[in-house]
């Protein structure tokens, strides 16, 4: 398992071009596989900061990456409201 640390929203663009490439996927087919539009693929990869979080995860599960937060204290599952 390989971890990449992600601290800006350019990161996360170019951990996703580079996890794309390395599949050897096109952003329509990365797009079709995600069922994103080509533009978002375009705009995560450029680092907009302002995408939404929960499409974020979808294009992360199509290129097979799992995102993970680290060092913060996490409260019993009861206490977690939405």
């Amino acid at each position: 398992m390989t971890i990449t640390l992600i601290n800006t929203p350019a990161a996360l663009g170019a951990a996703a071009l580079a996890a794309r490439k390395q599949l050897g996927l096109t952003q329509p087919q990365l797009a079709l596989a995600a069922g994103v539009g080509v533009r978002f693929i375009v705009e995560l990869e450029a680092g907009k900061p302002t995408l939404r979080l929960e499409t974020i995860l979808r294009v992360l599960h199509a290129l097979g990456g799992t995102l993970a937060v680290d060092g913060l204290v996490t409260a019993p599952i009861s206490d977690q409201a939405a």
